[in-house]
């Protein structure tokens, strides 16, 4: 197991080089952009209050959905063109004629299974009436995995849950924390494990790995200088 002032170390480290990422983004907010690769539209660094109410929340489901399998540009894009045609709420989403909403998001890609997806997640939104749910009953919606489910505890009700993303893989296997193959419960459990439960902690530190992947993680060979003195192999 990683030793935990290593792992805050190496959280420091990326702060320092990227600054508060305010993420997840809602589109509309207007903050000020952080230092990020793409979009920089909806981000708050150093606000840790939002969302701030139950459509933002929902906002915030509807984007862990889209951005599944894409990047965040193509989910915003979604999202903005069902805000333009539902506003975002919840009723009339479910109003739309099924391929009515495949099309909205269609730049979203998979766009047939994630519009059923969609379907399901307000559902199970409206009948939560404002209530916090469980991690399990999240994980028994039908098109929603671990990733999607932190993202959603974590982002849209403030729950210190670790996210882990293919980005939070590459670079702790880059530097021998994890093994390539380890499951999504061991990478979680090796963050929750060693850093403080802190929400604004661990959003911060998956937005910060995010980034720095996207700088230094796309292409094999990885080869990154900013946290060689991390590598424990």
């Amino acid at each position: 197991m990683a030793n935990s002032s290593i792992l805050m170390d190496i959280y420091e480290r990326l702060l320092s080089l990227y600054g508060p990422q305010g993420w997840w983004p809602l589109i509309n907010y207007a903050g000020s952009p952080p230092t990020k690769t793409g979009s920089i539209q909806g981000y708050h660094p150093g606000n840790y209050d939002l969302p701030e109410n139950n459509k933002q929340i929902y906002e915030i489901m509807l984007g862990a959905i889209l951005v599944q399998n894409t990047n965040w540009k193509l989910a915003e894009q979604a999202l903005l063109r069902l805000n333009y045609k539902t506003g975002l709420d919840p009723e009339k989403i479910l109003q739309l004629n099924i391929n009515d909403l495949k099309e909205t998001i269609r730049c979203a890609g998979f766009y047939n299974q994630k519009a059923n997806y969609i379907i399901n997640i307000t559902d199970f939104f409206i009948k939560l009436e404002g209530s916090t749910p469980q991690r399990k009953e999240i994980l028994a919606i039908k098109g929603v995995g671990e990733e999607t489910a932190d993202s959603i505890l974590l982002y849209a009700y403030h729950k210190p849950e670790f996210v882990v993303d293919a980005y939070t893989r590459r670079i702790f296997n880059y530097l021998d924390f994890i093994n390539e193959k380890a499951k999504y419960k061991q990478v979680k459990e090796l963050f929750e494990l060693n850093l403080p439960e802190d929400v604004p902690l661990f959003q911060e530190y998956h937005a910060l790995i995010v980034e720095h992947a996207k700088r230094h993680f796309i292409k094999k060979p990885y080869k990154d200088e900013t946290l060689q003195e991390f590598k424990i192999g």
